[in-house]
């Protein structure tokens, strides 16, 4: 009788499964490994070892072998003891014993018992339906210093920090561009789109500027007695900025600034954005009209892309 089967259905359920006479299969849970060098990943599994030095009856495996052969625990424990009997007589004469979905055994030259374990079956019932996955490997490579020294070399035109891309805009002009509407008509239309889309970020950007007022509202119950301080100068807020773009690196960035200060623009860089960016902006002004009237004179001498930023530096 194949004994064998009987074997990998309790590994299914128990550590330990003993063959009397002859020795005890042992697993082990390993996890999920990756092999980085074969870029696969195994999913977890049960790993199985053999001890020959567990050979007394526990009961498992007869019991086990006599309800699924519906025969009598007696004939079961004989039947493991025939299957015993023709295993060591296989390894007495030095020949590799496999057993199925388990293993091969074999005796060194120094005597001793070696079992290779081979199983195609993952014994971990948690691990149902994993499989072994390759996949390609993915290459990385490093262009931060060339991105920098083509953004070094690039005109100061960038993407606004809050603007969104609009790529139906580009359509919207095919179709008007074929019925035949002048282009006149079309870049004041873009233009009036451009001015409703910094309406929306400033809107937003003031709601933000709202809720942290609001969260940073508490109340004072002993509150100090008010000090009145000389006011040497009065300070104009100017929370209305041009923006020209943003880089990546500060340094690039302070040159790009460096450039426009030279053309007589009173500019400088900002404090690093969300975005890990540093903007350049051509100046700040204390009004939306001063700020819009610049940004509509830069974008038509200097720089199409340039936009209005609405930030308390």
């Amino acid at each position: 009788m194949m004994i064998e089967k009987h074997i990998s259905a309790l590994l299914y359920r128990y550590q330990c499964v003993t063959v009397p006479g002859f020795g005890a299969f042992l697993t082990e849970i390993r996890t999920a490994q990756l092999d980085t060098a074969a870029n696969t990943f195994y999913p977890p599994k049960k790993l199985i070892s053999f001890n020959a030095n567990l050979k007394n009856n526990d009961g498992l495996l007869a019991n086990h072998i006599a309800l699924q052969e519906k025969i009598s625990y007696d004939r079961a424990v004989s039947n493991i003891e025939q299957a015993v009997a023709l295993w060591q007589d296989k390894l007495g004469r030095r020949e590799i014993l496999g057993i199925k979905n388990l293993g091969t055994m074999v005796y060194n030259i120094e005597g001793s018992l070696v079992f290779t374990p081979d199983t195609p079956i993952n014994y971990l019932a948690d691990a149902f339906g994993l499989s072994t996955v390759v996949s390609p490997s993915i290459k990385r490579e490093e262009y931060k210093q060339q991105a920098e020294a083509i953004e070094e070399l690039a005109p100061v035109a960038f993407t606004p920090e809050r603007r969104r891309s609009y790529s139906y805009l580009k359509y919207a002009a095919a179709v008007v561009l074929m019925a035949g509407v002048g282009g006149a008509g079309f870049i004041a239309w873009r233009n009036n789109q451009i001015e409703m889309q910094t309406l929306v970020v400033e809107n937003a950007v003031q709601e933000k500027v709202q809720q942290k007022i609001q969260q940073s509202t508490f109340l004072i119950h002993n509150p100090l007695p008010a000090v009145t301080l000389p006011v040497k100068e009065e300070y104009i807020v100017m929370p209305y900025h041009v923006v020209g773009g943003a880089f990546s690196s500060e340094a690039n960035a302070q040159r790009a600034a460096a450039r426009l200060v030279e053309k007589g623009f009173k500019a400088r860089v900002i404090g690093k954005n969300k975005f890990g960016l540093y903007p350049v902006i051509y100046g700040s002004y204390a009004t939306r009209e001063e700020a819009h009237e610049k940004m509509k004179e830069i974008r038509r001498t200097e720089n199409s892309e340039a936009w209005l930023l609405l930030k308390e530096l």
